[in-house]
């Protein structure tokens, strides 16, 4: 049996990792007996998916993401349905899909997995025909993406920054959710569609979550009072946010939630403004991942 093609898309701008340690890291512990590997590098936004396109077209086995969700998901887009398969190193922010599946974030130890090579069929999600891989999402949750995203400052403490200062003065809005054959109106903080089980930073908004049970976890939460946030982050450090009052969390294949304004949407930590009624569903077993 042959070697197995692997090409490394690296976004040299993700994370605070450096592109020569990178590729220094790549070139000195990748298992060469079992691979033949290439290294590609993205110059703008969606470049990814250009080059994974072409990866697939040419029959590449396997196509590392190396970043951070964002990264993943320009990937994973044109990876599904095919038979190549997906790898993560991690080097951006939250690295949300990696710390579901047990990716280290260590590069070496990262790498190491890819050498062991195990594959799950995992499965995706679509917003409005936008593909998710980890979780999207709708209300603060996108308005912390879309202020995040216009930040030069990476990383958790800048995430939460914006976080803190657009809580005190954000409003919960009307949202019409149809779900399992009922319909829902509640306000809502945000309302997260899970199919990993974290945003990231090791930090899980939905801890029962799975990716490969063809079902989504819809997290809707309230807003709790300010004094009760640190009641909050234990919870969710706990894995058991879902026992909060303020949140429900509702399992469902499909969700179509409509709002009176458009508002802004998470995609794999993506902040993009849709519809003023979006459809959200899952695609079950759609992509093959190598998972720790």
């Amino acid at each position: 049996m042959g070697k197995k093609s692997i090409t490394f898309i690296v976004n040299p701008i993700s994370g605070i990792i450096g592109v020569k340690r990178k590729e220094n890291a790549i070139k000195n512990w990748v298992d060469k007996s079992k691979f033949d590997y290439r290294i590609e590098y993205t110059q703008y936004a969606g470049h990814a998916t250009e080059i994974s396109a072409k990866e697939v077209l040419k029959g590449t086995d396997i196509i590392v993401a190396v970043g951070g969700d964002g990264s993943v998901n320009e990937i994973a887009k044109e990876l599904i349905g095919s038979d190549s398969v997906l790898g993560i190193l991690p080097a951006g922010s939250g690295n949300g899909l990696a710390h579901h599946l047990g990716i280290p974030i260590s590069l070496r130890r990262a790498i190491d997995v890819l050498n062991r090579g195990k594959i799950l069929r995992m499965d995706t999600g679509s917003v409005n025909d936008r593909v998710f891989v980890s979780l999207a999402g709708i209300g603060f949750d996108g308005l912390v993406a879309a202020k995040y995203a216009n930040t030069k400052i990476r990383g958790f403490l800048s995430y939460l920054r914006i976080a803190t200062e657009e809580y005190q003065k954000y409003k919960p809005k009307k949202y019409k959710i149809d779900i399992n054959g009922k319909t829902i109106n509640q306000r809502a903080l945000f309302i997260i569609f899970a199919n990993s089980n974290q945003f990231g930073y090791n930090a899980p908004i939905a801890p029962e979550a799975r990716v490969n049970d063809g079902l989504l976890d819809v997290v809707i939460s309230q807003k709790p009072l300010l004094v009760e946030m640190p009641l909050i982050a234990g919870l969710m450090y706990w894995r058991k946010i879902d026992k909060s009052k303020y949140v429900k969390v509702i399992q469902s294949p499909e969700i179509i939630v409509a709002t009176k304004k458009k508002r802004w949407v998470n995609i794999d930590g993506e902040a993009i403004k849709l519809d003023k009624k979006i459809h959200v569903k899952v695609i079950p077993h759609s992509l093959n991942v190598i998972i720790a």
